[in-house]
């Protein structure tokens, strides 16, 4: 499929002065979301999700449904961060949607890899191991040390999914897919930088010094 000029993914975009997530980003965010965590094909149809997003913002979801649309089919299928996954039967309704049926739709392998990003998602270790089961030989190359980072820093671990997915939201790497953290080497990032720098000095203390250090942290956060 031909991506249209100025086709954005805007999860992590904010709003100049208030800095605060934008409309745009908060509903393209809540359709990952949902099909990330929905198992339900009548959960992740156009109207499924307008529905979702409508109920927990105590809105009409007849008010959302338009943005809904133009997200999915002109933002995250173009992308192909999304696909249609199947349709649903109808009964009711025009002739044309009961012979072929309303689509539903999934995340695609680059679809996982957003959802990752986003700390709204529930199950990001089911999804980095579905991720992983779809990956090629250099991508896997990666999952063993990420598999153990998780389960000492989630936190961390899913900050590197973080600025990889909106270092590709702001064009400063061209695809996310094949799945290469090297990328990030030329997008600088204090914190990174910072982590790097502590987990680098974390490893040549002393027991005691390791000791001290940690409950140093521990009375800083």
């Amino acid at each position: 499929m031909k991506i249209k000029s100025g086709t954005h993914l805007s999860i992590f975009d904010v709003f100049k002065i208030k800095g605060e997530i934008t409309g745009e980003a908060n509903r393209q965010r809540a359709i990952i979301t949902i099909l990330a965590n929905s198992s339900n094909p009548a959960d992740r149809t156009r109207t499924g999700i307008s529905q979702r997003i409508a109920k927990e913002k105590g809105i009409s979801w007849k008010n959302i449904y338009s943005g809904i649309f133009r997200d999915l089919d002109e933002i995250l299928i173009p992308l192909e961060i999304a696909e249609e996954g199947g349709r649903l039967p109808l009964r009711r309704g025009p002739k044309v949607l009961q012979e072929n049926g309303i689509p539903y739709y999934h995340l695609t392998k680059k679809g996982v890899l957003v959802a990752l990003s986003i700390s709204e998602v529930k199950n990001r270790a089911g999804l980095l191991q579905a991720f992983f089961l779809k990956s090629n030989s250099k991508e896997k190359e990666y999952e063993r040390i990420i598999t153990n980072l998780l389960e000492i820093s989630p936190n961390f671990t899913y900050s590197i999914f973080q600025k990889y997915v909106k270092a590709f939201c702001e064009n400063k790497i061209t695809d996310l897919l094949p799945f290469d953290l090297s990328k990030l080497k030329s997008v600088p990032d204090e914190s990174l930088i910072i982590q790097k720098e502590v987990l680098g000095a974390f490893m040549k203390l002393s027991k005691q010094d390791k000791e001290d250090a940690m409950g140093f942290l521990n009375e800083i956060t």
